[in-house]
């Protein structure tokens, strides 16, 4: 692949070479196939380009859905005027699904905005996340809203009965108006995506897309999957069945509703990061990614495609940051070009790949997003919009800093600008930079512990560390059995109560059933 290197800014930026109209990435996969059957007769061509289209689908527990029109929207100066002018114009429904909506500036706009909307009689849905809004949010807020009309649930809040249920989290971002448009995006709703001047923050850097088109039916009828998780699900008739929603444009995208445990987006970025041909450009927030999907990306650079990362430099949780540079060496040793972004914090995640596939969502490149959250994903196979990501990726680029091995082979960013100390304001994505931190440490840990991986070098500070905490948390239990014991006796004694609870309460369920069908 030719590349041509900016003398301002020194990044390789390769010459785009997909038509208007590419093929979308299936076809490319069909592509690959039938090469290998050069003398395949004609019927055979059309059976293997169905199967292509069928292991995507299946794949991402998605069908292609055509006939949308899709704009791209970068951070919250683009895409929070196009929420609030959707919410204004609203006549029958809207639908919000947010993992923060804070108690600020931001949020009281957009509260506003929605309460305005439910006085004229436009019925509000609103679902967020427990945790997303713990001590951003207060209940007088949410009560606020009820009190002009608009239903409000909490996703998954804790439980007596469920003392690790709180771990699935609803980390969607969507919004859709009246079945006609519908928003998927990376930002949640709170001051740091528009910026605190007085603080000397600026607005974080996230992505977005409008949709219009057949698309927008599907997006809420995941919002009503969301919504009857929450408590009673939506009448039969209630919004009524739309019409055939008329074609909007000509791009093709699949909306990927991630679930707890269902792992489709995770499966669907490998079998990308196994198909690409020439470029992957990935950007991600939190990023821990797994074995297989480290191996998967390694192999792509390894096989000469120009493979690059984006992630923030900026953090919330400062101890973490060497723990997420821990795992750079092996991409780039693999000739996997990372960058880390120069301002407050970079909270897109993206990926687009050989021009023609793209993604924009809420789902990080790590195993919280992909195994324990509800997430939401709008995949795109149309080459003009993969042209305007890949034009945007390169525009970051400018912003960025490559971080490379040196001589001595430790991973450092050369010229790296200095940045104030307090760049973000504690708790947006805290959550998920720790339960990606605690992934990379668990994986190090139950490698070296099972012996089922060879490890990495650059795997052995983590390994160092993790031994003599476990070693000190040994002797301290020893001086202090008592700091084991009494946790201990308390876990036991609550898993003890929920299962007699449960069971007392399903027995109560079968007579109260036995008593309304005897025949049970």
């Amino acid at each position: 692949m030719r590349r041509s290197f900016s003398t301002e800014t020194g990044f390789a930026s390769p010459q785009l070479e997909v038509g208007r109209h590419g093929p979308p990435l299936h076809g490319i996969l069909f592509m690959k196939t039938i090469s290998r059957f050069s003398s395949a007769p004609r019927g055979l061509v059309f059976e293997w380009k169905e199967l292509a289209e069928q292991a995507f689908s299946r794949t991402a527990g998605a069908p292609l859905i055509g006939g949308n029109s899709i704009r791209l929207l970068r951070d919250a100066r683009e895409n929070y005027p196009a929420w609030l002018e959707a919410i204004g114009s609203s006549r029958e429904h809207v639908h919000l699904e947010n993992y923060i909506f804070s108690a600020d500036r931001t949020g009281e706009k957009f509260a506003d905005a929605l309460s305005e909307r439910a006085e004229k009689g436009v019925r509000i849905r609103l679902i967020y996340d427990w945790v997303g809004c713990f001590m951003k949010t207060p209940g007088k807020f949410w009560d606020r809203l009820r009190r002009h009309g608009i239903e409000v649930r909490c996703y998954n809040p804790p439980r007596f009965d469920s003392p690790l249920g709180w771990l699935s989290r609803d980390h969607r971002k969507v919004l859709s108006v009246d079945g006609n448009v519908g928003f998927v995006s990376g930002l949640c709703i709170a001051d740091e995506w528009e910026g605190i001047p007085e603080k000397k923050i600026d607005p974080w850097r996230d992505t977005g897309v409008e949709l219009r088109g057949p698309a927008v039916a599907e997006l809420e009828q995941s919002f009503s999957m969301s919504w009857e998780m929450t408590g009673t699900p939506l009448p039969p008739d209630d919004p009524p069945e739309p019409d055939p929603i008329v074609p909007a444009g000509d791009a093709s995208v699949r909306l990927v509703a991630g679930l707890p445990s269902t792992v489709r987006m995770m499966r669907l970025d490998q079998l990308i990061a196994a198909l690409a041909k020439k470029r992957l450009w990935l950007t991600d927030a939190y990023y821990a990614g797994t074995a297989a999907y480290v191996q998967a990306l390694r192999a792509l650079a390894e096989d000469g495609a120009d493979v690059r990362l984006l992630v923030p430099h900026g953090t919330d949780i400062p101890l973490l940051r060497p723990l997420s540079r821990s795992g750079y060496r092996t991409l780039l040793e693999a000739g996997i070009r990372i960058f880390e972004w120069n301002g407050t914090m970079l909270h897109a995640k993206t990926a687009v790949a050989d021009g023609v596939w793209a993604r924009v969502g809420s789902t990080n490149l790590n195993m919280s997003s992909w195994l324990g959250n509800c997430e939401m994903d709008v995949v795109v196979e149309d080459a003009g919009f993969a042209r305007q990501m890949e034009e945007m990726y390169i525009e970051d680029l400018r912003n960025s800093t490559e971080v490379v091995l040196d001589e001595r082979r430790k991973v450092r960013a050369p010229g790296e600008p200095r940045h104030p100390r307090q760049l973000i304001r504690k708790g947006g994505g805290s959550v998920s930079r720790a339960a990606a931190g605690a992934i990379r440490i668990t994986n190090v840990v139950g490698a070296a512990v099972t012996d089922k991986r060879i490890l990495e070098p650059v795997e052995s500070r983590i390994m160092i560390f993790s031994g003599l905490f476990l070693l000190l948390l040994a002797a301290l239990f020893m001086v202090f059995p008592f700091l084991l014991a009494y946790p201990l006796i308390l876990v036991i004694l609550w898993i003890s109560v929920i299962l007699i609870y449960r069971g007392i309460r399903l027995r109560s369920e079968r007579k109260v059933s036995s008593l309304k069908d005897p025949a049970k």
